[in-house]
């Protein structure tokens, strides 16, 4: 009898996270879910536009989803900025769990720092960035590898961004973004290939999945603020199907490769299409 599969997504309270994290269930795996939020109604939007805004969802809420659907839930506290943190996330779905058979680096640094102009960002929000979006993956990839290679098998999604490859179609607040924001997901967009250079002989799988422009609920009640409200937006669930998908059933995707999470959902018809 074949074991149990288990995944790890990070920022798993809301938006992509939590959506990617239901939508695994949905393909049969036990899910350990990572965030700061635990309760619902207790997280504030601490972006630059976020004016400390209520946010919904929690890891309450997203772990009621993933059990609705058969699976084993595991909500983990963590901190993108507390590494000890992240690796005992790690520590704790391996004991509770038993494997990792698919890590989803997800969550990014939400606060002050990533829709700002060049000059207007300080070194140290720079280095936070670099910090929380790239090092703290790292940390992550560097937990969950032994265990994996031990097995002979595992994969590794790393949520990046349309910013990491290309430049912005004008200043921040006109349809751009900040640099700081940037630079961290270019960073760790290029991790996806090196692992599948150095490891895919072992069976460890990397990809990098472009979510393409997703409605989260951050980015719904800050559009209008930042210029980017004349854009059509996909609902969370649709790189969400793509990434399930890609971990169940895309083994013909090159492995290091970038997938356009949008692209993959209409054409694969994973989703409905949200563009009518």
């Amino acid at each position: 009898m074949a074991e149990q599969r288990v995944a790890l997504v990070t920022g798993a309270s809301r938006g992509i996270g939590r959506a990617t994290a239901v939508a695994l269930a949905g393909a049969g795996f036990d899910v350990a879910i990572v965030a700061r939020t635990v309760h619902e109604g207790t997280a504030t939007d601490d972006s630059d536009s976020g004016q400390g805004r209520t946010l919904p969802s929690s890891l309450d809420s997203t772990a009621t989803e993933i059990e609705a659907r058969g699976r084993r839930a595991l909500p983990i506290v963590a901190d993108l900025l507390d590494r000890q943190s992240l690796i005992k996330a790690v520590d704790s779905a391996l004991g509770e769990l038993g494997r990792i058979d698919v890590l989803v680096n997800n969550a990014v640094h939400t606060g002050a720092g990533s829709m700002l102009p060049v000059m207007d960002t300080s070194i140290e929000q720079f280095e936070i960035k670099v910090q929380a979006n790239y090092l703290s993956q790292l940390v992550l990839i560097k937990a969950v590898l032994p265990s994996m290679l031990e097995r002979g098998s595992g994969t590794i999604v790393n949520v990046t961004s349309h910013t990491a490859t290309n430049d912005p179609p004008g200043p921040v607040g006109e349809g751009g973004w900040g640099l700081a924001y940037a630079a961290s997901k270019g960073a760790v967009h290029r991790v996806a290939g090196v692992l599948a250079v150095e490891l895919g002989d072992r069976g460890i799988r990397a990809y990098n999945l472009d979510p393409g422009n997703v409605a989260t609920e951050r980015m719904t009640v800050n559009a209008g603020e930042l210029g980017l409200g004349g854009y059509r937006a996909a609902p969370p669930t649709a790189p969400a199907t793509a990434i399930a998908w890609l971990v169940t059933d895309g083994t013909d995707v090159a492995n290091g490769s970038t997938v356009k999470g949008l692209r993959v959902a209409l054409e694969r018809g994973l989703h409905p299409d949200w563009r009518s």
